[in-house]
C-alpha cells in the first residue's frame, strides 16, 4: 500500500486547504524564511557604486554571505540566477538545480525557492532574445503582438526553471525628463492599461506569475527626478496612474511590485491603505506583493519611517508586503526578533506566508513530484520564431515624424549615414536588457545575441553608402565634424543617426538614474546636425532614443524624421526598412514630441488650463501630439455611423467608420477614438484615448472599423472622491492623433449620476471587419 500524503503535499486537495495544514506545521523561523530572496548573483557583479544595478546596491549587498546558514529553514526566492552574470542555458540550469537541491535539503520540509528574473524586453539573460522596449510597444498600438511577445518569453523562462518574471511596467509617462521613460509603454493610461494587460496573459498563459512595477506613483516624481517625492493629488492618482494596474489586476495578475516612492509623505511600502486596502480589499488581488529591490530597507534609511531594520520590517509587513527582494535585510532576524519582542503580531507573518505558499502551490512547488528544470546543449534563448516576432514588433512601432518625400530612398542616391547611432548596436538597446544591463561590466564576453547595425542594415540596399560616425553619444569631442560633413557634402542625401545610450545611474544618457535637466540632443549631438544641415544637403533625422527630445528647432528644416524608441536586437532592419520603403511606416507616437527643451510638456492628457493661453508666455504644445505618426500610403474615413444620439448613464453606445486604403502600397492605419467631456462637476482633460484600432489594408482594401462604447468608459473621479459616470453631452472623435480629429460623433449621456464600481475598468472593444 501507498502511505498518504501529507494533506500539503498532496495536489487533489485545495490550496486553502494544504496551505493551512504546512503553515501550522511550521516554526516562527521558517514562516519568516519563506519571506525574503537571495542574491547570490550580486557577489558576481562589480560591487562599487559604478557598477551596481540597483540603487545603492554597493552599500546594501552582503558580500559574505553564509548560503548554508540562511537556508537552514527553507527560503522564499532566488533572484536573478540566470540574469546576474553572462551564463549558457545548460550553465546556468545545471547550478539553479543545484541550489534548489541544496535549499530542499537544508529544510525539513523540502521545498524549493521561487525563481525571479527580470524580463521586461525579454528574459533578461546572456543570449536571450532583445525585444523593443515598452515604449516602442506602445507605439505599435497593437496589444495582440505585445501578448504574442509576452507569451514567448515566458515559455522561454519556464523551460529555465524561473517561475516569475519581473513585468511589466505599468507607470505611466507624466515627465520625460525621467531617465526611466524608456520602461513605460506610454503618457496614456488607457494604452498603458490595454497593452500592459496583454503582456501579462501573455506571460501567465505560460505558468509564469507576472509581476506588476511599480505601484504606484513612482513615474509623477517632480521634476522627473529617479526616488524624488511625488506630488499627485488623489484625482491624477485615480483617473490616471491607478487604472493600468486595476486593468492588470483584474486580468488576473498574480503579484505586484511597490514602488519605491513617496506619494504625500506616505512611501507605499508602509502604506497599508493602498497595498491592503485598495488592492486587496477593494480590487480583490489575492496574490503576492513583493518589495522592490532593498525598498523595505529604504523605509529606515531613505523614508526615514522606521529607526532600524526591525521597525522597518514591522510597517512593511503590516501594510502588505509579504516578500523582500532582492536578499534579506529585515525581513530576516530582525523580524524574528521583533515578534519575539510582542513589537510585530505573529499573524503578519502567518498572512504573508500563507500568500507566498499559495502562490508556490499554485506553481507545483509543494508537489512531490516537482523536479528543476533541466536543458541540454541544443537549447537556444534566441531562436528564429523569437527573432522574427522581434523584427515585427520593430517595425510596427517605427514612426515616421515628418517627411517631404525623401523618403523612401530609392537605390539611385549617394547617401551619407553619419551620427553616433550610426555603428553601434548599443543604439538598438534598452536598459533592461542584459547587454545594457549586466553584459557591459563583462567587456571580455561576447554580446550573446546578434544585434546588427544600423550601417549593417543598409549597406546592402544602399549601394552609394558613405558612413562617419562624426561624434559619440555623449562625448564633448567634435573632432569627427569634419569627416561627418564632408560625407554629407558628397552625398545626395544625409541620414543622421543621432539618440540615447542606455544605462544605469548616470552610465547612460537613458535608463534607471539617468535623468535630464531638459531635452536637448545629448552631448554635442545638435551641434552636428546643425553642421550637416549646413551644407544644404537633404537631411533624413532617425532618432533611436528612450525618449522623446525636442526638435521644434529642427520643424522644417529636416526632409524627414524617423523616431525608434530602442527597437531590440531587430530594430536596425526595421528602421533601413521604413527607410527604404520595404517596411510601410505604422508606429504612432506613444508619447508626445516636445517643441522646447526647456517648457516641460505635461503631455496630452490636460484640462483647457493646461493648454497654450494668452495668460501664459510659456506654449506648452507639443511640436507631434500623441498618436501621431506619418505612412507613405493614404487612407480616407468614411460612412461614420452612430447607433444613437441619447444613451441612459450606465448604456452603451456603437460608433463605425470605413477606412480605405487609397495609396498604392500596403500598410496599416490607427483608429483613435478620443472623449471630450465639454462641461463636468470637475476639470476634465479636453481629450482622451478611450479605444484604438489597428487596420491593416491592401491598396484599395477597405475595412469597416466599429467601436462598443460602455458609458462607463466617461466615468471619473468626482467631487466626492468616487467614480461616476454623469448625465449631459460627450464627443466621440475619431481621430488620427490626440490633435487631428477627422470625425466627432455626438453623444448625450441621459438619466441619474450613476457611481461607479471601483473594480470596473471601462474597455473600448473594436472590431475591423
Amino acid at each position: 500500500m501507498h502511505e498518504a500524503l501529507e494533506v500539503w503535499r498532496d495536489p487533489g486537495r485545495p490550496v486553502g486547504e494544504r496551505v493551512a495544514d504546512l503553515l501550522a506545521r511550521m516554526t516562527l523561523s521558517e514562516k519568516v524564511a519563506q519571506l525574503y530572496g537571495v542574491w547570490l548573483g550580486s557577489s558576481e557583479m562589480d560591487g562599487a557604486a559604478d557598477g551596481e544595478v540597483a540603487p545603492f546596491q554597493h552599500e546594501l549587498v552582503d558580500p559574505t554571505i553564509d548560503w548554508p546558514e540562511l537556508i537552514k529553514h527553507g527560503l522564499g526566492q532566488l533572484t536573478r540566477p540566470l540574469g546576474s552574470a553572462p551564463v549558457t542555458p545548460v550553465a546556468g540550469t545545471t547550478r539553479l538545480a543545484g541550489m534548489q537541491a541544496e535549499i530542499m535539503a537544508a529544510g525539513r520540509f523540502g521545498i524549493p525557492a521561487v525563481v525571479h528574473e527580470e524580463c521586461l524586453s525579454g528574459l533578461m539573460a546572456w543570449g536571450a532574445t532583445v525585444y523593443p522596449t515598452p515604449l516602442a510597444w506602445g507605439a505599435t498600438f497593437d496589444d495582440s503582438l505585445v501578448e504574442e511577445m509576452a507569451t514567448q518569453i515566458g515559455t522561454a523562462m519556464r523551460g529555465l526553471g524561473v517561475h516569475q518574471g519581473l513585468a511589466p511596467v505599468l507607470d505611466v509617462t507624466r515627465d520625460v525628463r525621467w531617465g526611466r521613460t524608456e520602461e513605460t509603454i506610454s503618457e496614456d493610461p488607457y494604452l498603458v492599461a490595454t497593452v500592459g494587460a496583454a503582456y501579462v496573459r501573455g506571460l501567465q498563459s505560460t505558468g509564469l506569475v507576472a509581476t506588476l512595477k511599480h505601484f504606484v506613483g513612482y513615474s509623477a516624481s517632480r521634476a522627473g527626478r529617479n526616488f524624488a517625492p511625488v506630488g499627485a493629488g488623489p484625482r491624477e492618482l485615480a483617473d490616471v496612474l491607478l487604472p493600468p494596474f486595476l486593468h492588470a489586476v483584474r486580468s488576473g495578475a498574480r503579484s505586484v511590485m511597490h514602488s519605491y516612492a513617496d506619494v504625500d509623505g506616505m512611501p507605499p511600502a508602509a502604506d497599508g491603505s493602498l497595498l491592503t486596502g485598495l488592492l486587496r480589499e477593494e480590487w480583490g488581488f489575492d496574490g503576492t506583493v513583493v518589495s522592490d529591490y532593498f525598498a523595505v530597507t529604504f523605509v529606515e534609511t531613505l523614508h526615514r519611517l522606521a529607526a532600524d531594520p526591525a521597525g522597518a520590517a514591522g510597517l512593511a509587513l503590516s501594510a502588505g508586503v509579504d516578500v523582500e527582494l532582492p536578499t534579506v535585510r529585515c525581513y530576516g532576524p530582525p523580524l524574528i526578533d521583533a515578534v519575539a519582542a510582542g513589537a510585530v503580531e505573529e499573524s503578519l507573518v502567518d498572512r504573508a506566508a500563507s500568500r507566498v505558499l499559495a502562490q508556490k502551490c499554485e506553481l507545483g512547488l509543494l508537489d512531490p513530484t516537482w523536479a528543476p528544470a533541466a536543458v541540454d546543449g541544443r537549447t537556444t534563448l534566441d531562436p528564429p520564431p523569437a527573432r522574427a516576432l522581434a523584427r515585427r514588433i520593430a517595425e510596427e512601432s517605427v514612426v515616421l515624424l515628418t517627411n517631404d518625400g525623401t523618403l523612401p530612398l530609392s537605390r539611385e542616391p549617394r547617401v551619407a549615414l553619419v551620427g553616433p547611432q550610426a555603428d553601434t548596436a548599443s543604439a538598438m538597446l534598452g536598459c533592461y536588457t542584459f547587454p545594457s544591463h549586466v553584459g557591459s561590466q563583462h567587456p571580455a564576453m561576447p554580446v550573446g545575441v546578434e544585434i546588427p547595425t544600423l550601417l549593417d542594415a543598409l549597406a546592402g540596399q544602399q549601394p552609394k553608402l558613405e558612413y562617419a560616425p562624426g561624434c559619440g553619444v555623449d562625448d564633448p569631442g567634435t573632432g569627427g565634424f569634419g569627416l561627418a560633413v564632408a560625407a554629407a557634402e558628397r552625398a545626395d542625401v544625409c541620414v543622421v543617426a543621432l539618440g540615447d545610450r542606455a544605462g544605469l545611474f548616470g552610465r547612460g544618457t537613458s535608463g534607471e538614474g539617468c535623468d535630464v535637466l531638459d531635452l536637448r540632443l545629448p552631448g554635442v549631438q545638435a551641434d552636428l546636425l546643425e553642421a550637416v544641415l549646413a551644407t544644404g544637403t537633404p537631411v533624413v533625422l532617425v532618432l533611436l532614443t528612450g525618449r522623446p527630445y525636442a526638435l521644434g528647432a529642427y520643424a522644417g528644416r529636416v526632409a524627414a524624421i524617423v523616431q525608434a524608441f530602442f527597437p531590440g536586437e531587430e530594430g536596425a532592419p526595421a528602421v533601413a526598412g521604413v527607410l527604404t520603403g520595404r517596411v510601410e511606416p505604422a508606429g504612432r507616437l506613444p508619447v508626445s514630441v516636445p517643441a522646447s527643451p526647456f517648457g516641460q510638456p505635461f503631455g496630452y492628457l490636460v484640462p483647457m488650463l493646461g493648454r497654450h493661453n494668452d495668460a501664459s508666455s510659456v506654449d506648452p504644445t507639443p511640436l507631434f501630439p500623441f498618436g501621431h505618426g506619418l505612412s507613405y500610403s493614404d487612407y480616407s474615413w468614411t460612412d461614420v455611423a452612430c447607433s444613437a444620439e441619447e444613451i441612459r448613464t450606465d448604456g452603451e453606445v456603437s460608433v463605425a467608420v470605413t477606412v480605405t486604403n487609397t495609396g498604392t502600397r500596403a500598410g496599416a492605419d490607427v483608429v483613435q477614438l478620443y472623449l471630450h467631456d465639454p462641461v463636468a462637476q470637475v476639470t476634465r482633460p479636453v481629450v482622451r484615448l478611450i479605444g484604438y484600432a489597428k487596420v491593416r489594408l491592401a491598396p484599395g482594401e477597405a475595412r469597416r472599423v466599429a467601436f462598443r462604447v460602455p458609458a462607463a468608459a466617461a466615468a471619473f473621479t468626482g467631487r466626492a472622491g468616487h467614480r461616476v459616470v454623469e448625465p449631459g453631452a460627450l464627443e466621440l472623435r475619431l481621430s488620427s492623433s490626440s490633435a487631428v480629429v477627422r470625425e466627432a460623433v455626438p453623444v448625450r449621456l441621459v438619466g441619474p449620476e450613476v457611481p461607479v464600481d471601483p473594480v470596473e475598468f471601462a474597455t473600448v472593444a473594436a472590431t475591423v471587419q
